[in-house]
C-alpha cells in the first residue's frame, strides 16, 4: 500500500486538533501506511506544544494562508498520495483504503461526499448535492486526495489565493478530467454557519464564487470575505 501523507493546515486550532488526530487514528484501515503533517500558519494558542506529544505527527511552520501552508506540507511529504484535510472535517472509516482503491483504479484525484454535523434544512440540501461528480458541487470541506506526481504536475495550490484555493485547484483537476467522488461521507463542522447564520453565509459564499468567475483579484475577494464573514 502506498504511503498517504495527510496534510492539515491550521491556525489557532488547539481546541480541535486532538479530536481530529484521535479520529484519524481510529478510522484508518488495517495495515495503514500514513504520515500526518500539521502545517501551522502562525498560531498563538499553544498548538505546537500539543503536537509535540504525538510522536507520529510532523509539525512545520509556514507563512499564513491555507494554499501556502498546504504547498509547504506537500513539499516535505514522503507519500505517493497527498490527502489535504481541514481541521474540522472527519473522514469516514477506512478512509485511507478507500483513497488507495481509487488510485489503484486510475483515479488520481478526488474527494468524499459530505455531511454537516448540523441538520439545518438548507445544509441538508447542500450536502445532498456533494454526491455528484460535478464542479459546482465541490468545496474544500470535502477534503482532497491527489497523487503527488499529479500535484506537482499542476504546480500545486495557487499561493496567491488566501481564500477559494480549494475550488481553484479542483477546477483545474476537472479540466484535466482527473476527479472522482467517493460515495462515503466526510463529516464536516458547521461552526461557521452557526456563527454567521446559514442563509447569510450561503449568500456570501455565492458572492465570492461570482467574484472569482468575474475575475476579481485575490485581494478583492479576501477583503469581501473579511468584511462579511466572521
Amino acid at each position: 500500500m502506498n504511503k498517504i501523507s495527510i496534510i492539515i493546515p491550521v491556525f489557532n486550532e488547539a481546541k480541535n486538533i486532538n479530536q481530529l488526530l484521535s479520529h484519524l487514528e481510529q478510522s484508518a484501515g488495517e495495515g495503514s501506511n500514513l504520515e500526518i503533517i500539521i502545517v501551522d500558519g502562525g498560531s498563538c494558542d499553544g498548538i505546537a506544544e500539543i503536537i509535540k506529544t504525538y510522536t507520529n505527527v510532523h509539525f512545520i511552520e509556514s507563512e499564513k494562508g491555507r494554499a501556502k501552508q498546504m504547498n509547504a506540507g506537500a513539499k516535505m511529504a514522503r507519500g505517493a498520495i497527498l490527502y489535504f484535510l481541514h481541521c474540522d472535517s472527519f473522514p469516514p472509516k477506512n478512509f485511507d483504503l478507500l483513497i488507495q482503491n481509487e488510485v489503484d483504479r486510475g483515479n488520481k484525484a478526488g474527494c468524499f461526499k459530505m455531511q454537516f454535523d448540523y441538520g439545518h434544512p438548507v445544509l441538508r440540501i447542500s450536502q445532498w448535492f456533494t454526491r455528484f461528480n460535478h464542479l459546482s458541487c465541490r468545496g474544500g470541506d470535502q477534503s482532497l486526495f491527489i497523487t503527488k506526481d499529479l500535484f506537482e504536475e499542476i504546480n500545486g495550490f495557487n499561493a496567491q489565493l488566501i481564500i477559494y484555493e480549494d475550488n481553484e485547484i479542483i477546477s483545474r483537476l476537472y479540466q484535466q478530467k482527473q476527479f472522482t467522488v467517493i460515495q462515503k461521507s466526510i463529516i464536516t463542522s458547521a461552526r461557521r454557519y452557526r456563527k454567521n447564520g446559514v442563509w447569510r453565509l450561503q449568500y456570501h459564499f455565492f458572492m465570492i464564487h461570482i467574484k472569482y468567475r468575474l475575475g476579481h483579484s485575490p485581494e478583492s475577494m479576501l477583503q469581501y470575505y473579511r468584511k462579511k464573514i466572521k
